[in-house]
């Protein structure tokens, strides 16, 4: 047994060394962790601000999200609604207690019933914000936290998100730096591509299998340029 256990200890020091680590590596991902270095970045994400959302939103329809602009966030109640209407919802949402959500004027609206705080099981629709949305793939990355409850993303069939068109990033890498920026890391950080789905059962793609049926991306203003 002692044999064998020297055979992997030589075997593990040999890739550290090939590896360019010291003994037990601990510097070595040190480094790395704080380089924050960037893997090949896709071409088609090095686009002015205006082609970059552009890339997004049609990444973002091509796994079934479906978005829609709106000039302000004051704008931002009515597509609520009328998307609830559109799909013969409740008008009732269940909002991320986030502070980047004050200033939607729900009042609006006085129809629609708006709860905040982590999603119930009974909530059929929930809104959030979201750290930013990728253009590489159409994805949005999504930070738990006490503004931004987990259950929100995942719990009810619609998730509707509330996006600023600034906060679209071309490649992955800039949304970690744009996280980064915001403070210390998360706990959870998700990435949502489209509605959840699943290929399990009889091979047929199915929507809301593990989560959200429906998400709906409201786009809030125009990029910086």
């Amino acid at each position: 047994m002692s044999g064998s256990v020297d055979s992997r200890s030589q075997i593990l020091a040999s890739v550290r060394r090939a590896a360019g680590r010291d003994r037990q590596g601990e510097s070595g991902a040190a480094d790395r962790l704080a380089r924050h270095s960037r893997n090949l970045i896709p071409a088609r994400t090095d686009i002015d601000p205006a082609a970059r959302v552009a890339l997004f939103v049609r990444m973002a329809e091509e796994v079934n999200a479906t978005v829609i602009r709106v000039a302000s966030l004051d704008g931002a109640p009515d597509a609520v609604a009328n998307y609830l209407a559109g799909h013969n919802l409740p008008a009732a949402v269940r909002v991320a207690p986030d502070a980047a959500l004050d200033a939607v004027p729900w009042a609006k609206r006085p129809t629609l019933t708006v709860a905040r705080g982590k999603a119930e099981e009974s909530d059929l629709s929930s809104v959030t914000g979201a750290v930013a949305g990728i253009a590489e793939t159409g994805t949005l990355m999504l930070a738990s936290g006490p503004g931004s409850p987990t259950t929100l993303n995942f719990l009810p069939d619609n998730h509707i998100v509330i996006l600023r068109a600034d906060q679209i990033v071309g490649p992955y890498e800039d949304a970690w730096d744009r996280l980064r920026a915001e403070g210390p890391m998360p706990r959870t950080v998700n990435f949502v591509t489209g509605p959840s789905r699943t290929g399990d059962i009889e091979q047929k793609i199915q929507l809301g299998a593990h989560g959200p049926r429906r998400l709906h991306i409201i786009l809030v203003g125009e990029p910086e340029t």
